[in-house]
């Protein structure tokens, strides 16, 4: 009560209680917002310096930066806030170090990529073959200063065919083989032996597939079997174990009390899993299948020995020697057009790389959109 009339008297009188002063974050036991900033452009600078003095580069920079950054904030975070903090702040820097490590080698790469390869795509690149295309030609463009003629049509024909005949072989077998592994054949003999054997053909060499599906089709059709069916085979042979492995794993995470739901009401095993237990997991099932495709979509050695290199359009899969992007850019560094000027067939080269990463992305954003449309609907 005393206190509460000592305050209204000094209201009445018109002093009023002096402001609390906030005491300094330092005081505090923690650190300023400003004061990782603050270190870590000391730890740039000393950095730069140490770099300096041995010999700059841009590796050497980085990395010396980077350890005086993690020496320092931890060891004044220790200080100021407790041991506790500073071992705590030292590994989330490590985690932000890592995930820096692995991101750099992947931003070196589309940088390249993009720096190399935009100045070789334009429209002759994208809707023209290598078909007449000699090393006088190229001689000429290089002495002339003229614009590099002859593109990767055909390659890019010979991509999409060759990769939809394989994921049209692949993603039903790969699917059905999941299904019945997770859903009829749970402790059985043949599921074991189908889970080692799946095993065994995620390990296999692309180039051990390349040689199984020439092979095989030449045992039927003869040693010059060449084509894109075959180099199709070839590929889901490597795309079925990851088919297989990613759709198993979305399907165990599907909740047993969705179908167990669906059986209570009468509906069939196949039917649950065709409407209820598949559109659960279509989501990862589609990133698991675009996983497939992006693996292939790059392959080399399987498509040399069963497809070949062709210099012309083929849109028949069944007949004749097909081309890819990866067996035109193999083919366009090894043997350039004209041994004597390599720079156009180095240009398209890297245009057909840019042009290969650009299709992987368009394969992910597909499969995003597949995911979000067939993905189950939520409720309100």
């Amino acid at each position: 009560m005393s206190a509460i009339t000592t305050r209204l008297s000094n209201q009445a009188s018109g002093n009023s209680t002096p402001p609390v002063r906030k005491r300094n974050s330092l005081a505090k036991g923690k650190l300023p917002k400003w004061a990782i900033w603050a270190i870590a452009a000391g730890s740039i600078i000393i950095g730069a310096a140490i770099s300096t003095l041995t010999g700059f580069s841009v590796a050497a920079f980085a990395i010396y930066s980077a350890i005086i950054f993690l020496i320092a904030a931890s060891v004044i975070t220790t200080v100021v806030e407790g041991k506790r903090r500073g071992k705590n702040a030292m590994w989330t820097y490590l985690i932000y170090a890592a995930f820096i490590v692995a991101l750099i080698p992947l931003a070196s790469v589309l940088y390249t990529v993009l720096q190399k390869g935009l100045p070789g795509i334009n429209s002759h690149f994208l809707f023209s073959s290598m078909n007449g295309v000699t090393g006088a030609i190229d001689n000429q463009t290089v002495a002339n200063g003229e614009p590099v003629i002859g593109g990767a049509y055909h390659a890019v024909i010979g991509t999409l065919l060759i990769t939809l005949w394989a994921t049209l072989i692949s993603v039903p077998v790969g699917m059905l083989t999941a299904v019945y592994l997770v859903e009829y054949g749970q402790g059985k003999a043949l599921s074991k032996a189908i889970t080692f054997f799946v095993d065994v053909m995620t390990g296999i060499p692309s180039i051990v597939a390349g040689l199984f599906a020439a092979a095989f089709f030449g045992m039927i059709l003869g040693p010059n079997a060449r084509m894109g069916i075959v180099a199709a085979v070839a590929l889901s042979v490597l795309m079925i174990p990851t088919v297989v492995r990613s759709t198993e794993e979305m399907l165990k995470i599907v909740p047993n009390e969705l179908r167990e739901a669906s059986f209570a009401l009468g509906v069939r095993r196949w039917r649950t899993i065709l409407k209820v237990v598949i559109p659960t997991a279509i989501s990862g099932i589609a990133s698991g299948v675009t996983l497939a495709i992006a693996r292939v979509i790059g392959e080399t050695a399987p498509i040399l020995v069963t497809a070949g290199i062709a210099s012309q359009i083929n849109m028949n899969v069944f007949a004749n020697w097909m081309s890819t992007l990866p067996t035109f850019i193999y083919y366009q560094i090894l043997t350039p057009t004209s041994p004597t000027n390599i720079d156009p067939s180095v240009q398209r080269a890297w245009a057909a790389a840019l042009l290969l990463i650009l299709m992987v992305m368009a394969l992910n954003l597909i499969a995003r959109l597949v995911a979000s449309i067939f993905a189950p609907k939520k409720g309100r």
